[in-house]
């Protein structure tokens, strides 16, 4: 199966490898980058336009938010988005799918729909 090449949007650095290992190892995910804020994110998006299958995005960031990214036009084509936020409210969740987002998840108990979300979308891509 093909990996779906991933960058990740979290500026916990606890967070981000705990989840970097974690898609590793159950998933058919290659992370490909990381950023810790909108900006870095936004700038590395746009530079790898059509380079990565999937983004996963936090809401809260060290600077900006996970808003800001998926409101910006990086080119997203067939890259999938999702959110994966402590902050997956109705209200937000409702926010994230207007922007573009293709699933938002909870990161306190959701990471297995996470994980199952990228291993359906690799076999989507074969």
């Amino acid at each position: 199966m093909a990996k779906l090449k991933t960058y990740i949007v979290e500026d916990s650095p606890v967070i981000r490898e705990n989840l970097i290992a974690t898609l590793e190892e159950l998933a058919p995910v290659e992370v490909v980058g990381t950023a810790e804020t909108e900006e870095a994110a936004t700038q590395w998006l746009m530079a790898h336009r059509g380079d990565v299958d999937l983004v996963i995005v936090d809401i809260f960031l060290k600077s900006g938010s996970g808003l800001g990214v998926l409101a910006a036009d990086w080119g997203r084509s067939a890259t999938r988005v999702v959110v994966l936020s402590n902050y997956a409210t109705a209200d937000m969740r409702r926010k994230c799918l207007d922007l573009g987002a293709d699933h938002v998840f909870d990161k306190s108990n959701e990471i297995d729909l996470l994980v199952g979300f990228c291993i359906s979308s690799a076999e989507e891509m074969q």
